[in-house]
């Protein structure tokens, strides 16, 4: 077998761990959430959660990765072979393979948005809510933006991961920072803007019900991209010299920071012309093109505002492709190429119906839900929690405890005695309130 690749630095596997966590959670998902589970109290639960219980999680699936050297379904084969716990893995590959299927029809969405803001497509098209709903009923145009949107997914993974996930990463998302930062300060200076900054960091805690609570501890490794073990195959190419406690650490703060800066871009410019925070969905591609309408030089912001996201999307769908791809090669980088490619191509066309629910499919439902939100709310709302306890139970009752240990300590310095800390949350504080909105996703359904 070939020598499998490494991530070429510490920098480098850092900001694509983050590129893979940051993405439609923190962008797009966590904005519309917390306008509608009442602001600053939701972002207080929000951050709470991520520090317990979803960096956590993102260091039990570094030390899966990097105890193993294997990709996800190697990984589990090999830490505990002839168990049930290999299951673990498949159900990564098959709920990454659920997500980019619908995953990439948004990205196609934000595509055809990014290129229309380049000729005014967007804000000059007219009703904001209008030119939605002509995207995505338009079944010839949501087909090859998702068709494009997964054409450059490959050809990032076909090229490796120092040359392909890795050098994309190290361009996009320092780009991503600065675009934010220049729409954070373009939105705090708009007239009435401090209502919305109020609403966003003022916490309100007589808005939190429970249903509130339990989109927090969900959101808090959603966010983070664990469960579906993508960050076991990322990790599985991290080198003996790199602290995992820091690395992880790293993620999960660039993580809650940028989701800082999308609540400071998007709250005081809704609040400051007296727009609904509470949008949902629709937030991105219907309330915000309004709110850029009536700004001075708006193209030119919502242009920044939707490359940012592409670039968040895509480095975020980066790592689905990617555990597809390495589930199939196994560390045999020769045919990396021509599995990215086949693996790509059956992801496009399983794609096709959620891409089309929004109109020759629209009709077509299931248990009240269409093909698109069938999918999504079987991988966000089962698998995926379905995922993380599985990894969870793993990490703390079945993995090797000395391997997971010296994992842990490895190179760790002062954050190795963070370790009494994080196995008694691992054995009983993640896997208890994981089941927890587990039971709960059940009965709702």
């Amino acid at each position: 077998m070939e020598k499998q690749q490494q991530w070429s630095s510490k920098a480098g596997f850092i900001l694509s761990s983050a590129g893979a966590a940051i993405g439609l959670g923190a962008i797009w998902k966590f904005p519309y959430v917390t306008g509608q589970s009442g602001g600053g109290a939701f972002l207080l639960l929000f951050i709470l959660f991520t520090l317990l219980i979803g960096l956590p999680m993102l260091i039990s699936e570094f030390i899966i990765g990097r105890g193993s050297g294997r990709e996800a379904v190697s990984a589990y084969q090999k830490l505990a072979p002839v168990s049930f716990w290999t299951a673990t893995g498949k159900i990564g590959v098959a709920g990454c393979f659920l997500l980019l299927s619908f995953y990439s029809v948004v990205g196609g969405w934000v595509l055809i948005y990014t290129v229309r803001s380049l000729y005014g497509g967007v804000i000059d098209g007219g009703d904001p809510g209008a030119l939605f709903g002509a995207v995505t009923t338009n079944a010839s145009l949501t087909i090859g933006g998702h068709a494009i949107f997964m054409l450059l997914n490959i050809i990032v993974i076909a090229a490796g991961i120092q040359n392909g996930i890795e050098r994309a990463s190290k361009y996009m998302m320092p780009v991503l920072f600065l675009f934010f930062l220049v729409l954070v300060v373009r939105s705090l200076t708009l007239e009435g803007a401090m209502e919305g900054v109020s609403f966003f960091l003022q916490p309100d805690f007589s808005a939190i019900n429970g249903e509130a609570v339990l989109y927090a501890l969900g959101h808090s490794f959603f966010s983070l991209a664990v469960g579906f073990s993508c960050m076991v195959t990322y990790s599985s190419y991290l080198g003996k010299d790199v602290s995992i406690p820091s690395s992880a650490g790293s993620v999960a703060i660039m993580n809650i920071f940028v989701s800082i800066l999308a609540g400071l871009a998007i709250f005081p410019a809704v609040f400051a012309f007296g727009l609904e925070p509470a949008e949902g969905p629709g937030l991105l591609f219907v309330v915000l093109p309004a709110v850029f309408a009536q700004m001075p030089f708006g193209e030119l912001f919502l242009f920044m505002f939707l490359l940012l996201f592409l670039f968040a999307t895509l480095t975020s769908s980066f790592s689905l492709l990617e555990i597809i791809t390495s589930a199939f090669t196994k560390g045999q980088e020769a045919s990396r190429k021509k599995t990215a490619l086949i693996s790509g191509i059956v992801v496009f066309f399983a794609g096709i119906p959620a891409a089309l629910s929004f109109s020759v499919l629209a009709d077509v439902q299931y248990f009240d839900r269409t093909i698109f939100d069938l999918t999504d709310y079987l991988v966000s709302n089962i698998l995926l929690p379905l995922g993380c306890l599985l990894i969870a139970l793993f990490i703390a009752w079945r993995m090797d405890k000395a391997l997971v240990k010296e994992q842990f300590e490895l190179n760790a310095g002062r954050l190795q005695s963070a370790y009494a800390i994080w196995l008694p949350l691992m054995r009983w504080v993640v896997p208890v309130t994981i089941a927890v909105v587990f039971v709960y996703t059940m009965i709702q359904l």
